[in-house]
């Protein structure tokens, strides 16, 4: 086996991870949580409730405060015509110092020349202006201003002579727009409120089912158990069902590792016997080796069965990424079908389960050796590259072999399957790639396969990072080394 470095890679180097197409499991997904959704559509709900409900009440609210206001105006007017009109001229002085001074109405005479501005600023003053006409005939006049003096004036007429009466509009004014965005803004407030806190009581039954189930699917059976005296009849069937479910799969899990204890007890020992006996009784050396051989191959092939019916929880920890892949190299170096060219920063750490990243790595160099060698040269070609990404490290496995057709690259993870003629040549269990993606799910990360576009088969890994950093040889961290890396 020949090793390049990053500092030596060949042309047929792989290319830059962020350069190459990600496999459509690796793309980042934009999702709305169920508690957010119903919070919104409740408080579409709410809003739209709370402005129907507003335009409803102002236009029952805008005929009777019309008449209502027109009404008072009249009543005012027709109660000061008949004062001054019965009044001497000595007490009409009088009484219309006392309307100034005690209720802020002032009568003035009115002129010819005067100039004033009819009031038809709103609906509602029209409104108002239509009905005190009604009242108090034609000739009678609204205006907002008198000679540039602002107020809600009544030109109205005693016999012959002719008067404004200036009245305080903040009488009779309509609720201002402020006072109606005030208690909108109140009611949407709460409205919103209530709609956080239903839609709280709504999804926390499914927000603790999601839990218990990630629990389950991580094999933490006894973290996975739901409240079955809920108050809600449905969701207290729900989580009866669950937990039984959750019970029978524990037992499940616990027959399964009975099991495997006992396959490596009962097929090894009579493997074992066997490659015993022929070494001792056949004598033909052609033979033996090929018996020999056959047994090596069973035993392999119990590992991989094995390996694929392993617990489903791993356990994770910072691990070194350059570390597991020099050991990894390290086990097939004495094979002289395979090259493998290296492209990685220094201390590169993932978080994962060190053994079981091991398997992913020596699953994807025997696949590569076996069914990825370059048809001109015989030699199998792998690249291994990888790049920190945010969070993740993307890492890639990449061979120069004929690759696969696109109709079985979705099947090779599948346990079992085997791909066309190019793939098939060497004997095994087929469930090399099926234990890869596996382990990598097992351990929180996305795998994915991918033929690329100058020739061979690309094993696409997604892993965690952790989030602190341990400290690494001779000072600084590993995110400083990282910096200081070159990158291809």
């Amino acid at each position: 086996m020949i090793r390049a470095t990053s500092a030596h890679v060949e042309p047929t180097g792989p290319a830059p991870l962020e350069t190459a197409p990600a496999p459509l499991e690796m793309r980042p997904r934009v999702g709305l949580s169920l508690f957010w959704r119903t919070f919104f559509l409740l408080s579409l709900l709410l809003i739209g409730s709370i402005v129907a409900w507003l335009q409803t009440f102002r236009a029952l609210e805008f005929e009777p405060r019309a008449v209502q206001t027109a009404q008072q105006i009249a009543s005012l007017v027709n109660l000061s015509r008949a004062a001054l009109v019965h009044a001497d001229p000595i007490a009409r002085v009088s009484l219309i110092k006392t309307l100034a001074d005690q209720e802020g109405v002032r009568i003035l005479p009115r002129e010819p020349k005067d100039k004033w501005a009819p009031l038809t600023g709103s609906a509602m003053d029209r409104r108002i202006v239509e009905e005190l006409v009604g009242r108090l005939g034609a000739g009678t006049i609204m205006a907002s201003s008198v000679n540039g003096d602002e107020g809600l004036w009544i030109g109205f007429r005693i016999e012959r002579d002719m008067f404004w009466m200036l009245l305080d509009r903040a009488k009779f004014s309509q609720v201002g727009g402020k006072t109606w965005l005030i208690w909108l803004i109140t009611a949407a407030a709460l409205s919103l409120a209530g709609a956080a806190v239903i839609a709280r009581l709504i999804n926390r039954p499914l927000k603790q089912l999601s839990f218990a189930a990630s629990r389950v699917r991580d094999g933490d059976f006894d973290a996975s158990r739901l409240d079955e005296k809920a108050v809600t009849s449905e969701i207290r069937e729900v989580n009866i069902g669950f937990n039984r479910m959750a019970q029978q799969l524990a037992k499940i899990e616990q027959d399964r590792a009975v099991m495997l204890a006992g396959i490596s007890h009962d097929l090894r020992t009579p493997l074992a016997r066997l490659r015993l006996e022929t070494e001792m009784s056949v004598a033909d050396a052609d033979a033996r080796d090929h018996m020999a051989a056959d047994i090596d191959q069973l035993d392999a092939i119990i590992d991989k069965f094995l390996d694929y019916a392993r617990p489903d929880h791993a356990e994770l920890k910072p691990v070194v990424l350059n570390d597991v892949i020099e050991a990894c190299m390290y086990a097939i170096e004495d094979h002289g079908d395979i090259r493998v060219n290296v492209d990685l920063p220094r201390n590169l750490t993932v978080l994962a389960d060190e053994v079981e990243l091991a398997r992913v790595i020596s699953n994807l160099l025997e696949n590569a050796r076996r069914y990825g060698k370059t048809p001109e040269t015989g030699i199998a070609v792998v690249d291994i590259a990888a790049r920190a990404r945010n969070e993740w490290v993307l890492l890639k496995v990449r061979d120069h072999g004929m690759g696969v057709s696109a109709e079985a690259l979705p099947n090779l993870v599948k346990p079992f399957f085997r791909g066309d003629a190019a793939r098939t040549a060497a004997t095994g269990a087929g469930l090399g790639l099926a234990i890869v993606d596996k382990t990598v799910q097992r351990m929180g990360g996305i795998f994915a396969l991918a033929n690329t576009t100058s020739g061979g088969l690309a094993a696409h890994i997604k892993l965690q990072r952790p989030r602190m950093m341990p400290p690494v040889p001779g000072g600084g961290n590993v995110e400083a080394q990282k910096e200081k890396a070159p990158v291809a």
